[in-house]
């Protein structure tokens, strides 16, 4: 048997939520069912699902706002919106924040199964070649590991993943405080700003085989990541 894809559903509905959560189920998925889009962003960074499904009026957060903060993040993961609007500004809503497709209610199981195998395929794909060289060290990205120059992996937490990827993504350049606490724990009230700095030790740590590579501390400001 193939492994079982991980898939978090956000839907408010609670009896059709339960429905689609046990359909997959019995084929061969892994659901995460949550009611509202503030579980959802939770799960999001605890559970690492392959895809999303994101019902686009929740209470909380609705759909696209949720889409929106995962987007700020994570910018490979498949996010599939259910609604039961058909206008069309909706739908170009959807796909602009970065939705990969859509699906009106209401639906066959089926034909969700099938949208969900079409977008896994071809972000299996795309993470062939997410790898990203850093002084001696080589970062993948979707596997959240990183190698050192004699094939010894670290893995990596999904947020310390994440807050490498942004710190390499501005090498050389501040990395804003306040921005990347926004953007990874929704929040930069300072119970959040501790933490971080709890994550920015704990990746120093894992690239100190390096010695070339820093990870220097901007007072007042942030983070820049030099080699």
């Amino acid at each position: 048997m193939t492994d079982k894809i991980k898939l978090l559903l956000a839907e408010d509905e609670a009896a059709l939520g339960q429905i689609i959560k046990e359909s997959l189920e019995t084929r061969n998925f892994d659901v995460i069912l949550c009611e509202n889009g503030e579980k959802a962003f939770e799960k999001y960074h605890t559970e690492t699902p392959e895809i999303l499904v994101l019902d686009v009026m929740m209470p909380k957060k609705d759909g696209f706002t949720l889409a929106k903060e995962i987007r700020a993040v994570d910018d490979a993961i498949p996010i599939i919106f259910l609604t039961a609007k058909s206008q069309t500004a909706d739908v170009v809503e959807g796909f602009s924040i970065g939705g990969n497709d859509y699906l009106k209610k209401p639906f066959s199981i089926e034909e969700l199964i099938v949208r969900v195998h079409n977008l896994i395929g071809r972000t299996k794909i795309q993470k062939t070649s997410k790898r990203i060289t850093i002084g001696a060290y080589t970062f993948d990205f979707p596997k959240q590991q990183l190698m050192f120059k004699d094939d010894v992996s670290v893995q990596l937490t999904h947020r310390e993943a994440h807050l490498l990827f942004h710190l390499i993504k501005n090498k050389n350049k501040v990395l804003e405080r306040t921005l990347i606490l926004n953007k990874l724990w929704g929040t930069d009230d300072f119970f959040s700003a501790r933490s971080m700095d709890v994550f920015i030790t704990k990746l120093r740590k894992k690239l100190k085989q390096d010695d070339s590579i820093q990870i220097i501390n901007v007072r007042g400001f942030g983070y820049k990541l030099t080699d």
